[in-house]
């Protein structure tokens, strides 16, 4: 008996290349390509925010996809919806707009930096409920409804009341990817009771008068996921690294299950990559070289021979690692290394970056702009990627750089020991620190150096690197298993 090919909506708050603010953008891009490769058929929804450019993404409007009525508690607010495919792929991509909620300073990841919550709060809402009545208006009806971290967890609450009589969407399952537990979406209570239904605000999770959007969405999805086994595994434990969440994880009636991330080598291909300076492979990599100097040029720093660049890609708060950062600056440039510094974040980091950056400007530099073309040319320019992120997942960074011959230094957290082989002597694929401190860190990034300028080690390491299978089929697999479990129970 053939097997039934579903249908899987995907939502998020970002998928680059249209937006890119963390690694869960670089997740969107390529993972739903793989599912579909496994025989589903997926879609994707998004905000439309005015940050993304309707012309270079070839967006579109969808006639009967304007005006969609979005009912809220006390008025009526209008969706209208555009439309792209995924880049190198056919995946149809809408993207849902509201001028007021979205034409400025609309980004979701804006939340924890926002003067004014409610307005916030007004954003998650009216995307949440836009979903659905977007899916009502395509006529579209997805088997999952797959909603990653905070911004989409209101979906399955809705689910399960005010659209729980609707037969449109009876038997649709929902699953959830925690890509960031740190970032759980502490929005005020009191918008959310002006905006919805008795019946839906009643069952949001609150602890004081603030709502938990993330630990709402545990409580009533159907699966969770996370993007690596072991950092399942550590965020059910009681500890600093569940951030309140150990209890409802471990008691959820979904079960947690750890699928580590992939990556597209059709898109992250040193061969084939058309955004970089020159095309490289294994057996000839003097274009990386000539990538470093472009990268060198346009961060203003002066080409060095022999000298490694050491580059960190990364948002700029304590997760990310931008207080263990700072606090080894000093010791960073006493190396002779290059270092620069990409990421945009909290103003408070970027202001003391900038500052350093003033005292050292030709060793150190710092990059806030983002762009695909340059972060391509960051992972294949740099030498070593130093990430000093303090919870980490499962990155999809680590499997870019050593796909480019990148070698990573990291803390040893989540799926990041999953995805690199410590080099201890012999063999490897990068240099894990265990001990989150500026003196484990300073350690791992001299032993990388080391081996830099060992002639026999660092063609040997990049070997290793460059040759590690990163690509999504396994995981594609579990999924494919995962959802057809979930669809198709047995017994």
């Amino acid at each position: 008996m053939p097997r039934q090919n579903f249908k899987v909506l995907y939502v998020s708050g970002e998928v680059s290349p249209f937006v890119r603010i963390s690694q869960l953008g670089d997740f969107m891009a390529s993972f739903p390509q793989a599912i579909e490769e496994e025989g589903f058929e997926a879609r994707i929804m998004m905000p439309k925010y005015g940050t993304i450019n309707d012309r270079k993404f070839r967006l579109h409007d969808v006639l009967r996809l304007s005006d969609i009525e979005v009912q809220l508690k006390e008025k009526i607010d209008l969706l209208n919806v555009k439309v792209t495919a995924l880049p190198s792929s056919k995946i149809q991509t809408y993207f849902l707009y509201n001028e007021k909620y979205f034409k400025r300073n609309g980004l979701f990841t804006e939340t924890y930096n926002a003067t004014d919550l409610k307005i916030s709060t007004d954003k998650v809402i009216f995307f949440n409920i836009g979903v659905l009545e977007t899916l009502l208006r395509l006529g579209w009806k997805p088997d999952i409804i797959h909603c990653h971290d905070w911004h989409a967890c209101l979906i399955p609450l809705l689910l399960k009341t005010v659209y729980a009589s609707h037969e449109f969407f009876r038997d649709i399952k929902t699953v959830l990817t925690i890509h960031n537990i740190y970032r759980q979406g502490i929005l005020p209570l009191k918008t959310f009771q002006r905006s919805l239904p008795d019946e839906v605000s009643s069952a949001l999770h609150c602890s004081h008068d603030d709502v938990n959007m993330l630990y709402t969405g545990i409580e009533h999805v159907d699966l969770i996921t996370t993007t690596s086994r072991l950092y399942a595994e550590e965020i059910v434990r009681d500890g600093p690294k569940v951030y309140g969440l150990g209890r409802i994880l471990d008691e959820s009636g979904a079960t947690l299950h750890g699928i580590i991330n992939g990556i597209d080598s059709r898109q992250w291909n040193t061969s084939a990559d058309k955004l970089i300076k020159k095309r490289y492979s294994l057996e000839h990599l003097e274009g990386k070289l000539d990538n470093k100097k472009a990268l060198l040029e346009h961060s203003g720093l002066p080409f060095r021979e022999g000298v490694p660049l050491v580059g960190v890609i990364a948002n700029f708060d304590e997760f990310q690692g931008a207080d263990l950062l700072l606090q080894s600056l000093e010791q960073l440039v006493s190396q002779d290394i290059q270092l620069l510094v990409s990421g945009s974040g909290d103003k408070k980091y970027e202001k003391l970056f900038l500052d350093f950056v003033l005292k050292h400007s030709e060793q150190v530099s710092i990059q806030t702009e983002y762009s695909d073309t340059f972060f391509h040319l960051l992972i294949a320019g740099l030498d070593i990627l130093l990430m000093p992120g303090m919870i980490e997942s499962c990155g999809m960074m680590q499997m870019f750089a050593m796909n480019y011959g990148t070698i990573p230094v990291a803390y040893a957290a989540g799926g990041v020991v999953e995805t690199i082989a410590d080099h201890t002597g012999s063999s490897g694929s990068g240099f894990l620190f265990y001990d989150y401190t500026v003196a484990s860190l300073v350690r791992r990034l001299r032993d990388a150096l080391q081996c830099f300028h060992d002639e026999e080690c660092w063609p040997q390491i990049m070997a290793e690197a460059m040759t590690r299978d990163f690509t999504w089929k396994n995981s594609a697999e579990e999924y494919d298993y995962l959802y057809r479990e979930l669809l198709e129970p047995q017994g």
